[in-house]
């Protein structure tokens, strides 16, 4: 097992960084009130940034880049809808929510339709919604970890972080995430910005890199291309055994931009996609509602001291994201052009998910020391990404079983005190099922399973 000590050094940091501001922050945790609501005194600055920490998930430090190579332009449908989202929380949601005054969404349900039905379908739609956003942080926990330490299963990962973060919720709750999440924006901001001004000062613009990949050699053609009639259903095609007219202006990776030779082939498309202009709309419609419908980010805007804040909060966190969003995609052109060998990962295209974090193995190639710290420095970035985005799901998801379950529907009468004891129950029973299932989606793609908890969230949540 080759580990190396940069990579180790700054992953550690964040961790450990993360468990003292969280026992530090639990300190100041002293009502239910900070536990579900961090006391609704957090400045309209830390919670834009503290927003923004927990919504830059997995999905968006590793995912994005990892679909922008393996997809294409195509995939910067994500991140642009991911930022738009909140200008449906601004203009229609974020002041009308925080002026109602709930602890929960829930809560809210209840109160705005009369009826103690609503709670009990809105804290299934908490949950079922958490638990589809947790199993991709998960993943990349897993990937992460595996990255860090080669050799190392990927339940390890899963379970290290899992734990950690269960941890400082149960002894903080919402009071004691809400300054670990902001700082841990910044860190992702950092790690996943410096990389990219480095890589392209070594190496150049993209251009210039697209001029400098067209060999032959470096592409990675399939053994085998030819047009072949369509099939009969259930006929079984064989593959002649002859491979592609080699083509100048092939590049890494073998795709779309081959496009000499597929005339040279003679391929043309099989069929027609009349639905392809559906599908897009689809996606839109369910990321720019599903961003204005998810719970763990709504109930953020209870922890403002008023309805005005928490619009000013929303326009912070439009400002900080749309920055944000700028760097993952150059990540993926990069990756299209220096690693295609990720292409050919052990379940297919699941290995881009690592460009951010294989990517700045070129300027160690170049000048040693300098490229571990940067790699050390994105592992970082992936590990505040993660580590933010499941603290606020597992705040979230604790909340509604505490608050909406046992204190509202199992004992009404419960005291404060015993609130906040339940809550801490829940942490770890939360914390324990998103572990296991965690550990059992290493094959999906992180954008998959985050784009089926925004389709959820768009169909329940926003109406």
């Amino acid at each position: 097992m080759n580990i190396d000590p940069w990579i180790l050094a700054f992953s550690a940091v964040t961790v450990i960084v993360t468990i003292i501001m969280g026992f530090r922050s639990a300190k100041s945790s002293k009502s239910a009130s900070d536990f579900f609501v961090a006391g609704r005194s957090v400045s309209v600055g830390w919670n834009a940034s503290a927003i923004s920490g927990e919504y830059l998930s997995a999905a968006s430090f590793m995912g994005i880049a990892g679909m922008v190579m393996s997809s294409g332009y195509d995939a910067l449908w994500y991140p642009v809808c991911y930022a738009c989202g909140y200008l449906f929380l601004l203009l229609f949601i974020a002041g009308p929510l925080r002026r109602f005054g709930a602890y929960t969404i829930p809560d809210f349900a209840e109160g705005r339709y009369d009826s103690p039905v609503f709670r009990k379908i809105a804290v299934c739609f908490v949950l079922f919604i958490g638990f589809f956003y947790t199993m991709p942080q998960m993943k990349g926990a897993g990937v992460t970890l595996s990255y860090i330490f080669p050799g190392l299963s990927y339940w390890v990962g899963v379970a290290v972080v899992g734990v950690v973060i269960t941890l400082n919720v149960a002894l903080g709750g919402m009071k004691g995430i809400t300054l670990v999440q902001a700082v841990q924006y910044w860190i992702k901001m950092f790690a996943i910005s410096l990389p990219i001004f480095v890589i392209m000062s070594v190496y150049g613009g993209y251009g210039q890199n697209l001029s400098l990949n067209r060999a032959t050699q470096d592409a990675s053609p399939p053994p085998a291309i030819e047009r072949v009639e369509k099939p009969e259903k259930g006929a079984r095609i064989v593959m002649p055994e002859k491979t592609a007219p080699k083509d100048e202006a092939w590049i890494a990776p073998f795709g779309p931009l081959t496009t000499k030779a597929a005339k040279a082939a003679g391929l043309t498309p099989e069929e027609t996609r009349p639905y392809a202009l559906l599908y897009t709309f689809s996606l839109i419609v369910a990321l720019v509602c599903g961003t204005a419908g998810l719970p763990h980010i709504l109930v953020r805007f209870y922890t403002n001291p008023d309805g005005v804040a928490a619009k000013r909060t929303t326009m912070w966190v439009m400002i900080l994201i749309g920055v944000f969003y700028v760097f993952p995609p150059i990540f993926g052109v990069l990756g299209r052009n220096f690693m295609p060998d990720l292409y050919t990962g052990l379940s297919g295209i699941k290995g881009t998910d690592q460009v951010v974090l294989k990517l700045p193995i070129l300027i160690r190639e170049k000048y040693g020391v300098l490229g571990s710290i940067l790699s050390g420095i994105t592992c970082a970035g992936a590990f505040a990404a993660f580590m933010s985005t499941f603290s606020g799901l597992l705040v979230s998801m604790t909340g509604a079983l505490a608050h909406d379950v046992y204190g509202r529907m199992l004992k009404p009468s419960a005291t404060a005190e015993e609130r906040m004891k339940m809550f801490k129950w829940c942490a770890v029973l939360v914390g324990t099922v998103s572990v296991i299932l965690g550990s059992m989606v290493e094959p999906l793609e992180i954008n998959f399973m985050v784009s089926q908890a925004f389709a959820i969230a768009a169909a329940s949540y926003f109406p």
